[in-house]
């Protein structure tokens, strides 16, 4: 029998360690589950010679492909973009580029500047000091005075812009477009015991170095250290709710397939907008017929996934090709909404490096680019260390008919039903995309790259699992309130990406991980009313 917890959270992901870290201080008894392992630096990929040959296997990016034990699949065959996570302690932060942007403080307020989809009940002032709080604990590197935000200080220096950047920035000085170097989690000096990038270049899938700050090296030490207790190979399958309509607790599978009941006083759900809103489903009673915390019937549904519109091309010389973090610079020329474009809201632009050798011949084999024969090598050398390229990363706005269900045949290892994506693209998304696509091809001309190719948009795109649970103050119109807790279940909350309103045009981590230390701040100052 688990002996009752103060507060159970599921997911050791971006959101679950800072909430369990940030939680740590009130002395309540904390209990993490995560489905997957502690993962091991000395395993990871660019430990080895076949590190590109490990990303297309144990390391894949797509868990249907990756298919680990810890995994759980995803029928996305309805969806021109396929779900990218990862289960381990640290989640999908073991994999992600470490891109690190804010939301803009327009994002929050799209109703009221654009007309569409839903102004948030939080905004970027609200947030502040939590975005500054977690790029402390995440040890965040960039250069302040950047013109598109507010004034904003990292830690650390920026990443060098090495050749590739350079040659970017000289192309952006030229179109007289914005530009500037990237804010990320890597760490440019020793920091909190972590070394500084030495530029290996194998930053997805994993971080042999340990300068890239995914969760397991950055929030969950400090917060065991405080007496949070990490329990790993626990897959939950369904929250248990009394007759009160309160959680009691969760169900889960131990390492050994056994099924276990974890009782606990609150119950915060941090396991992405694909996991959680499976979870919500998957937690059907005679008292919630249609899913845990869903009266609105909008869990799983307005699911955003960012639409990206990748474009690159090659030059003469060599540059940096993988050497060093894939994405170096941003811009965001075409961020904010223009009314004379024919497209609400907008998009960044991420600038990055070129592929390591063995994908450089893969993609370029499957493109056409690479042709066999005895012109093979001659092309191939012309290509493998001079591409470079950029993605337009866009707004998804929410929409009801892009949901989260769940499969009634596909199940993972313990019979629990898998997530079904069923998503299509808005027509606002692929003029938005089309407009990146040739603003890129601009860039490219100015700097000084042919060849151009454009993959649009990624189908392994899928990073980023936002909306599916959203926050507002109307119970009929979203699943949690303004600071986290589910209208429905007062002793449930959501700190993960399915949280929000609307998605921005930029990378969610940072925001994700403060908007989970401003409801840790808010469960803080209300408990002696949390449960009102």
């Amino acid at each position: 029998m688990n002996e009752k917890v103060d507060v159970l959270i599921v997911g050791s992901g971006a959101s679950g360690a800072a909430v369990a870290w940030s939680l740590a201080d009130t002395k309540m008894r904390i209990l993490c589950l995560e489905q997957g392992e502690w993962m091991k630096q000395s395993d990871y990929p660019s430990n080895r010679r076949d590190w590109e040959a490990r990303t297309y296997d144990d390391f894949a990016i797509s868990p249907n492909r990756r298919a680990r034990p810890t995994d759980y699949p995803i029928n996305d065959d309805n969806s021109p973009i396929k779900v990218v996570n990862f289960n381990g302690v640290g989640g999908s932060t073991i994999m992600y580029t470490g891109h690190y942007p804010r939301l803009h403080p327009s994002d929050f307020r799209v109703r009221s500047l654009d007309g569409v989809a839903d102004d948030w009940p939080v905004d970027y002032a609200m947030l502040e000091p939590f975005f500054a709080e977690n790029d402390r604990m995440t040890g965040v590197s960039g250069l302040a005075g950047d013109p598109s935000y507010p004034p904003k200080q990292s830690p650390m220096p920026p990443l060098p812009l090495g050749k590739s950047g350079a040659r970017f920035g000289r192309a952006m000085n030229t179109l007289g477009w914005h530009w500037w170097p990237s804010d990320t989690a890597m760490a440019t000096t020793e920091y909190d015991g972590r070394a500084p990038c030495i530029n290996l270049g194998h930053c997805t899938p994993a971080c042999t170095q340990g300068a890239k700050a995914s969760t397991d090296i950055t929030y969950w030490p400090h917060a065991i250290r405080a007496g949070v207790e990490l329990r790993t190979r626990c897959r939950v399958r369904e929250i248990v709710t009394d007759d009160n309509d309160m959680a009691t607790g969760v169900i889960y599978y131990d390492a050994d397939g056994v099924e276990q009941f974890q009782a606990a006083e609150m119950v915060i759900m941090a396991c992405n907008g694909v996991g959680t809103p499976r979870l919500l489903l998957n937690s059907a009673s005679a008292r919630f017929p249609d899913g845990l915390a869903n009266s609105s019937g909008l869990v799983g549904r307005n699911l955003m996934f960012h639409p990206y519109a990748q474009v690159f091309g090659y030059v003469e010389e060599p540059l940096d090709s993988n050497q060093g973090p894939p994405l170096c610079l941003w811009s965001k020329e075409f961020y904010e909404t223009d009314s004379s474009r024919d497209f609400v809201r907008g998009y960044s632009f991420q600038f990055g490096r070129g592929l390591g050798p063995v994908t450089e011949a893969i993609f370029s084999a499957a493109d056409g680019r690479l042709p066999w024969g005895k012109n093979h090598h001659a092309v191939y050398r012309k290509l493998v260390g001079r591409r470079i390229g950029m993605s337009a990363i866009c707004e998804d706005l929410p929409e009801a008919h892009n949901r989260v269900t769940l499969d009634p045949v596909l199940k993972d290892g313990n019979g629990i039903p898998a997530p079904r994506i069923d998503y299509t693209l808005s027509e606002n998304s692929l003029r938005m995309m089309d407009h990146g696509i040739a603003r890129a091809k601009e860039i490219l001309a100015a700097a000084g790259a042919t060849n151009v190719g454009v993959q649009s948009p990624i189908l392994n795109g899928g990073w980023h699992l936002l909306g599916t649970a959203r926050m507002g103050t109307d119970p009929e119109r979203s699943v949690v309130n303004e600071w986290g807790r589910s209208h429905d279940v007062k002793n449930l909350f959501i700190v993960d990406g399915s949280i929000w309103v609307t998605a921005g045009g930029v990378n969610p981590t940072s925001t994700i991980q403060a908007l989970a230390l401003y409801i840790a701040d808010q469960i803080k100052q209300r408990l002696g009313t949390l449960f009102d």
